[in-house]
């Protein structure tokens, strides 16, 4: 079993107990295990990737451990075995996701020298073609069922119906919607546009759909937060009652759990998160007669071919549709 190996000190990094650095690096050296460090800590910003990256990196060198193999020994065939070893353990697209962690590690290690090449550079993956995603999509009468099932009593009520709204109708990630401030809503001519805060820092701005324009509006003035610009847009809830609000922002698990409970009393037995509203609203668009390249940059998608993954128009297939074919 490959050993973890704390990190060396230093005065100039203070490091977390818990960040540990595998024995096939640490006896690489010390300028090796402080290289591994740093792509974590310096080269990956998103924390759920570097979770993800480390995992799949500590995993291989217990590998590589396990078989004697030195830092500067690992060839393009080790790493084809390893992936080969995990095929039958997980699926497809995890191979591609391990495959693009080693990669991009090992590059990490050959700029800072500390290997000459990158033998996970030659190295294919298995082959994946996704046409339609996973995610599930409600159609026109089960959103309309669950939207109308929340009810518009407390403030609490008025915040989950505008920020399902906004997941709908701005083709928003729920990331992008909780990291917005009151002053992300502003007015542009007679109408009204968002401005989410999308990954990397960037920002994407929205024109606002008519009826996203009116939830978003009733909620803010029940709230009373129209003149607190500097203030999350989103914010939890005091209490059982949901009549008041906090001045924190609601977190992702937050908004799970919201929307679990909203599809429950809507009687929904479809499994629902916090994308399925994003789908629903392209897929809805595109049904409509929305062309895929507006769609595309609606949703804020460096590729059409990640837009087409939302399109569920293909899948309302009705019986007159099968029906049709007579003889």
């Amino acid at each position: 079993m490959n050993d973890l190996v704390p990190v060396p000190a230093s005065p100039r990094l203070s490091i977390p107990s818990a960040q540990l650095v595998p024995a096939t690096v640490a006896e690489a050296g010390e300028r090796a295990s402080w290289r591994y460090v740093e792509f974590f800590t310096a080269n990956i910003d998103n924390p759920h990737t570097r979770r993800a990256y480390a995992r799949v990196c500590a995993r291989f060198f217990t590998w590589c451990e396990n078989r004697g193999l030195a830092l500067t020994a690992i060839r393009a065939f080790d790493v084809a075995a390893y992936l080969e070893s995990l095929r039958d353990e997980i699926a497809a697209p995890s191979v591609k996701q391990c495959l693009a962690a080693l990669r991009m590690l090992f590059d990490w290690f050959v700029v800072g020298q500390i290997i000459p090449a990158n033998p996970a550079s030659p190295v294919r993956g298995p082959k994946h073609v996704v046409k339609t995603g996973k995610t599930s999509v409600l159609d026109t009468g089960e959103w309309r069922r669950l939207t109308d099932t929340i009810p518009t009593s407390t403030v609490r009520d008025l915040r989950d119906r505008a920020l399902i709204a906004t997941l709908t109708y701005s083709f928003a990630r729920i990331g992008a919607a909780l990291k917005m401030k009151v002053e992300d809503v502003r007015p542009r001519g007679t109408g009204w546009t968002l401005r989410l805060h999308e990954k990397g820092g960037k920002h994407h701005v929205m024109p606002c759909h008519h009826a996203l324009s009116e939830a978003l509006h009733v909620y803010i003035a029940a709230a009373g937060i129209a003149d607190d610009k500097d203030g999350w847009l989103f914010r939890t809830s005091k209490g059982t009652k949901g009549t008041t609000l906090s001045s924190q922002a609601m977190t992702q698990p937050d908004a799970w759990r919201m929307v679990q409970r909203r599809a429950k009393d809507a009687g929904i037995e479809a499994p629902v998160g916090c994308h399925t509203f994003r789908v629903t609203g392209i897929t809805a668009y595109l049904a409509n007669g929305g062309t895929l390249e507006h769609a595309q940059a609606m949703a804020a998608h460096e590729s059409p071919r990640t837009t087409k993954l939302y399109d569920r128009t293909t899948e309302r297939l009705t019986p007159d549709e099968i029906e049709r074919i007579r003889f």
